[in-house]
């Protein structure tokens, strides 16, 4: 005798070798021996044998429609073997009885199992709904398939085109538009981002990388939103002084400027000023809200996006041609050891003579330790400016950047990349720095005086981070460092200078120490702060690339940083090369420049050959 039982909701056959009330003892197909419980017995046949009754049952059921079946079966529960009597109209075979059960397993928005062997007809709405949903998956499964072959063949269905950004950057494993891109990736063997460039509706590696920033802080569009004109103050105070900025080409938000003037008795009188937002818009106001969303302006080597709008901007820069409105530090200086004897700070318009820029004053640079003079605009004022930023410097026991530092200055123009290096530490960049460290800590310590929030960035044991209360800068050497140098360009200090035009004016100041503001604001930069360096350091990467390509480099001096990574000598890209042999960090080796990808921001290198050290 054979069975038909049912084993963790699978249908299973065997033969019987005895038996209790309780159970029966079965051998299955494959000689394996096992008691199954009676209750799980559905049905007991002579004949065919298991196998074979499994064969015609499931030839059977593959004929049966569901809902004929449905339709001939009763609303109340049933069990399989009246359904077959009523089906074939006649006491069913065993293949038939069985081929009619697994009829109903296999049709489940059909029938609901009640038990072994039993079902209930889905309810005719529920019927309805879940083969509508069955439809709905089928047209869509079918949809997928096509976009996937669209792909495969290099054309972008509009509906995948139109979900471009959100594939690349965050793409939704449940959408169907993603299911197809993934299957057309498998087909093809490319990424989304070649697989995009293929179908053209990417222009370049470029526009990929610069899309992910765009997606991850410019989801609404790069324009600004409508806001009310910024308006300053037209009662300020204008001072007697004729002040000069000093900045790179392209810069446009010229947040600081200086002005120099001889006193008597050997004294100067040293103005650092910088420019006002804070005069021109509230707290709460559209622009705020425009600048808060934005939090910084992002540099990259080919453009930038401000923080904020160019009416803003052109309202509030330090431009040279007119008084500007500014909070101004001055400084009493003796030039006989170069003491601040004598700190004030105001609110008030400053006439700007010059915008001075790098490239054409960056040769004071060697001109000042030569004591040589070149002539130039506002030179002794930047000598003066560079002496006390010296003495301020050996004050604070810290240097601004550290010795033999490089930065790279990246040109883009046409298409065609210039990589230009540029010491850091130079006199030019160390009075700058210099100034803006005393700023800083100068205001920072005048608003913790007077018990008004402001934010500050502190160090001790290594790690930078920022806080609402007053504490020291151990890499700077100073009490305390609250950003306000930069309010142009960056939120924290547009935040910190309404406080410190309200402590300088004699008012209330607009946020408290624990307010939901200042504090959202803060951990708001930190999070934004570091993605967009990120992305900053991955659109310089491709640059890089594209140098490469650009000048047609096939082999590169570069310095090991450590086993298997090397920075090259002449841009800022760091490589790995994985057949450099063990060596100290500091060789120098020549590499082999093989391929570039600018998708995947790397480059192919071989070791060639290890250099004598550097003089």
């Amino acid at each position: 005798m054979n069975v038909l039982y049912e084993e963790l909701g699978e249908l299973k056959v065997g033969t019987v070798l005895g038996r209790t009330p309780a159970a029966l003892h079965v051998e299955s197909p494959h000689g394996r021996r096992l008691r199954v419980k009676a209750a799980k017995v559905l049905l007991e046949f002579a004949e065919p044998s298991g196998p074979e009754l499994l064969e015609r049952a499931r030839a059977l059921a593959a004929s049966l429609d569901p809902d004929f079946l449905w339709q001939c079966s009763a609303d109340s529960e049933f069990g399989f073997l009246e359904l077959a009597r009523e089906y074939f109209g006649r006491e069913p075979t065993p293949a038939e009885a069985v081929g009619l059960l697994l009829g109903l397993h296999s049709a489940p928005i059909y029938f609901h199992r009640c038990g072994h062997g039993r079902f209930r007809k889905a309810p005719e709405q529920t019927l309805r709904r879940a083969l509508a949903g069955l439809e709905k998956k089928r047209r869509m499964q079918e949809a997928i398939g096509a976009w996937a072959a669209s792909l495969a063949r290099f054309e972008c269905p509009p509906e995948i085109a139109r979900l471009r950004d959100e594939l690349l950057y965050a793409p939704d494993r449940n959408r169907p538009e993603t299911k197809a891109l993934e299957q057309a990736c498998r087909d093809t063997g490319l990424d989304p981002a070649r697989l995009f460039l293929r179908c053209g509706i990417l222009a370049s590696a470029h526009d990929y990388h610069l899309g992910r920033f765009l997606h991850e802080f410019r989801a609404h569009g790069t324009p600004f939103p409508a806001h009310e004109p910024p308006a300053l103050p037209d009662d300020l105070p204008t001072a007697a002084v004729a002040a000069f900025s000093l900045d790179d080409a392209g810069t446009t938000e010229i947040d600081d400027a200086f002005s120099v003037e001889r006193r008597t008795g050997g004294e100067l009188r040293i103005g650092i000023h910088i420019a006002a937002p804070a005069l021109a818009f509230a707290p709460g106001s559209a622009l705020d809200t425009i600048a808060r969303e934005r939090l910084a302006t992002a540099y990259f080597p080919d453009r930038k996006y401000t923080m904020l709008p160019q009416d803003a901007i052109a309202a509030c820069t330090l431009a040279a041609g007119a008084p500007r409105a500014a909070l101004s530090l001055y400084l009493t200086v003796s030039e006989s050891d170069w003491t601040v004897r004598g700190r004030a700070s105001r609110i008030e318009r400053v006439p700007i003579a010059a915008n001075l820029r790098h490239a054409e004053h960056d040769a004071l640079n060697d001109a000042f330790a030569a004591g040589a003079k070149l002539g130039l605009a506002f030179e002794e004022e930047l000598r003066l400016l560079w002496r006390l930023a010296e003495a301020l410097e050996a004050r604070r026991g810290r240097p601004a950047t550290p010795p033999g530092a490089t930065d790279y200055l990246f040109r883009v123009t046409d298409g065609r990349v210039a990589i230009l290096p540029r010491r850091r530490g130079s006199p030019l960049d160390k009075l700058v720095s210099e100034l803006m460290i005393l700023a800083n800590s100068t205001w920072g310590e005048l608003l913790a005086s007077r018990d008004i929030a402001a934010i500050y960035r502190a160090q001790d044991a290594g790690k930078v981070r920022l806080t609402v209360h007053p504490e020291g800068h151990e890499g700077l050497g100073v009490p305390c460092y609250a950003w306000l140098s930069s309010p142009l360009r960056r939120y924290l200090d547009l935040l910190n200078q309404w406080q410190l035009a309200a402590a300088l004016a004699g008012r209330r100041a607009p946020f408290a120490r624990s307010s939901e503001a200042l504090l959202s604001a803060l951990r708001a930069f930190e999070v934004a702060a570091a993605r967009l360096d990120e992305h900053q350091r991955t659109l310089e990467r491709y640059w890089c690339l594209r140098w490469l390509e650009q000048e047609r480099v096939e082999e590169a001096e570069a310095t090991v940083l450590r086993d298997g990574l090397a920075r090259l000598e002449a841009i800022p890209l760091v490589v790995r090369v994985p057949s450099m042999p063990a060596l100290e960090p500091g060789a120098r080796v020549r590499l082999a420049v093989r391929a570039v990808d600018p998708v995947a921001l790397e480059a192919d290198c071989l070791w060639r050959a290890t250099l004598a050290a550097g003089p």
